[in-house]
């Protein structure tokens, strides 16, 4: 078989597989991908038509071999998924948690779910799932201390050690927006369709300046929105860009007390739109940032994952 066709031959099938979204890639030896497939059945359309339904399909449309291993991350390793991956406690080497990914069983594929990361401290208990897959392709150093951000939904702050995960802080950022800006008195001022919030609005930058200089007490302000709205004249897609720079520019406040940022610069697990906004809130608090694409980053992980379990050799030929 020459060079040029073996590099064509997937080694190994990886997929993202979150509550509602799929990705999934065929990976070839090296880690170059071969071919991509996204979709909307995530966890609960899989749990209608079966998960293994679901895989064989986007498989079978990218054309991959029936013996193809596959290996998995997120939300289908939930309670609620296709088979609970249980939690690695933290502190914990990446490479470990990556290592102790769970099989699937009664399948003709090797099929493996990367673990989420529980964190059991009796004052600040904790969980994620996906987000530690990210960590492993974020480029961390080996030695040294980094602090990661990766915004969402439920935005994940992690420290990391030498290559290991000490703990972590789950911020529900997105989510508080999307109750407030929906369910609460703000929905009046937000109106029902809001522009996407943009990083150089300057209602963003000064409600997230006001909410850093504050220390992330954010609460005491929420109600000014409304206010400004009735006085002020503050117009729908400013008011959500007043919403989104407090609430971001709260977090990134109470992250920063909680973790003690320096000098380093922070590493953002982002992209799109949220890599604008959370890049700007960062300058703005006087923190330095290097930014790390997430598509890119969770595939490049679970290409790691993939050598941690003996799918991909490290060499660059499948095993």
């Amino acid at each position: 078989m020459s060079p040029g066709f073996a590099s064509k031959v997937p080694a190994v099938a990886a997929l993202d597989w979150g509550t509602t979204r799929l990705r999934a890639w065929l990976i070839d030896g090296s880690g170059k991908v071969l071919a991509e497939r996204r979709g909307d059945d995530g966890l609960i359309t899989a749990r209608e038509k079966g998960f293994s339904n679901v895989l064989e399909g986007h498989l079978g449309a990218m054309g991959a071999p029936e013996t193809l291993p596959v290996i998995i991350c997120g939300m289908a390793g939930s309670r609620q998924g296709w088979l609970e991956a249980p939690y690695v406690t933290v502190p914990s080497p990446i490479g470990a948690i990556l290592a102790g990914a769970a099989r699937v069983p009664g399948q003709k594929r090797d099929i493996r779910i990367v673990p989420g990361l529980a964190q059991r401290l009796a004052d600040t208990p904790d969980v994620m799932r996906g987000e530690e897959t990210q960590l492993a392709g974020a480029g961390l150093p080996a030695k040294g201390r980094e602090i990661v951000c990766m915004p969402g939904t439920h935005s994940k702050w992690v420290p990391v050690e030498d290559g290991a995960v000490t703990g972590f802080g789950t911020w529900p950022t997105g989510e508080l927006f999307s109750v407030l800006s929906a369910h609460s008195i703000l929905r009046h001022s937000l109106g029902e369709h809001p522009k996407p919030v943009t990083a150089d609005n300057p209602f963003f930058r000064r409600w997230c300046q006001t909410a850093l200089s504050e220390g992330g007490d954010v609460t005491s302000r929420l109600f000014s929105i409304r206010a400004a709205g009735l006085l002020q004249d503050l117009r729908p897609d400013d008011a959500a860009s007043c919403l989104s720079g407090l609430l971001i520019g709260g977090e990134i406040a109470s992250a920063r007390r909680r973790y003690g940022i320096g000098a380093a610069p922070v590493v953002l697990v982002a992209s799109g739109a949220l890599a604008t906004l959370y890049g700007e809130a960062l300058a703005l608090a006087g923190l330095s940032v290097r930014t790390v694409d997430a598509d890119e980053a969770v595939r490049a992980g679970l290409v790691e994952a993939a050598r941690e379990n003996g799918m991909i050799a490290r060499t660059g030929v499948a095993r």
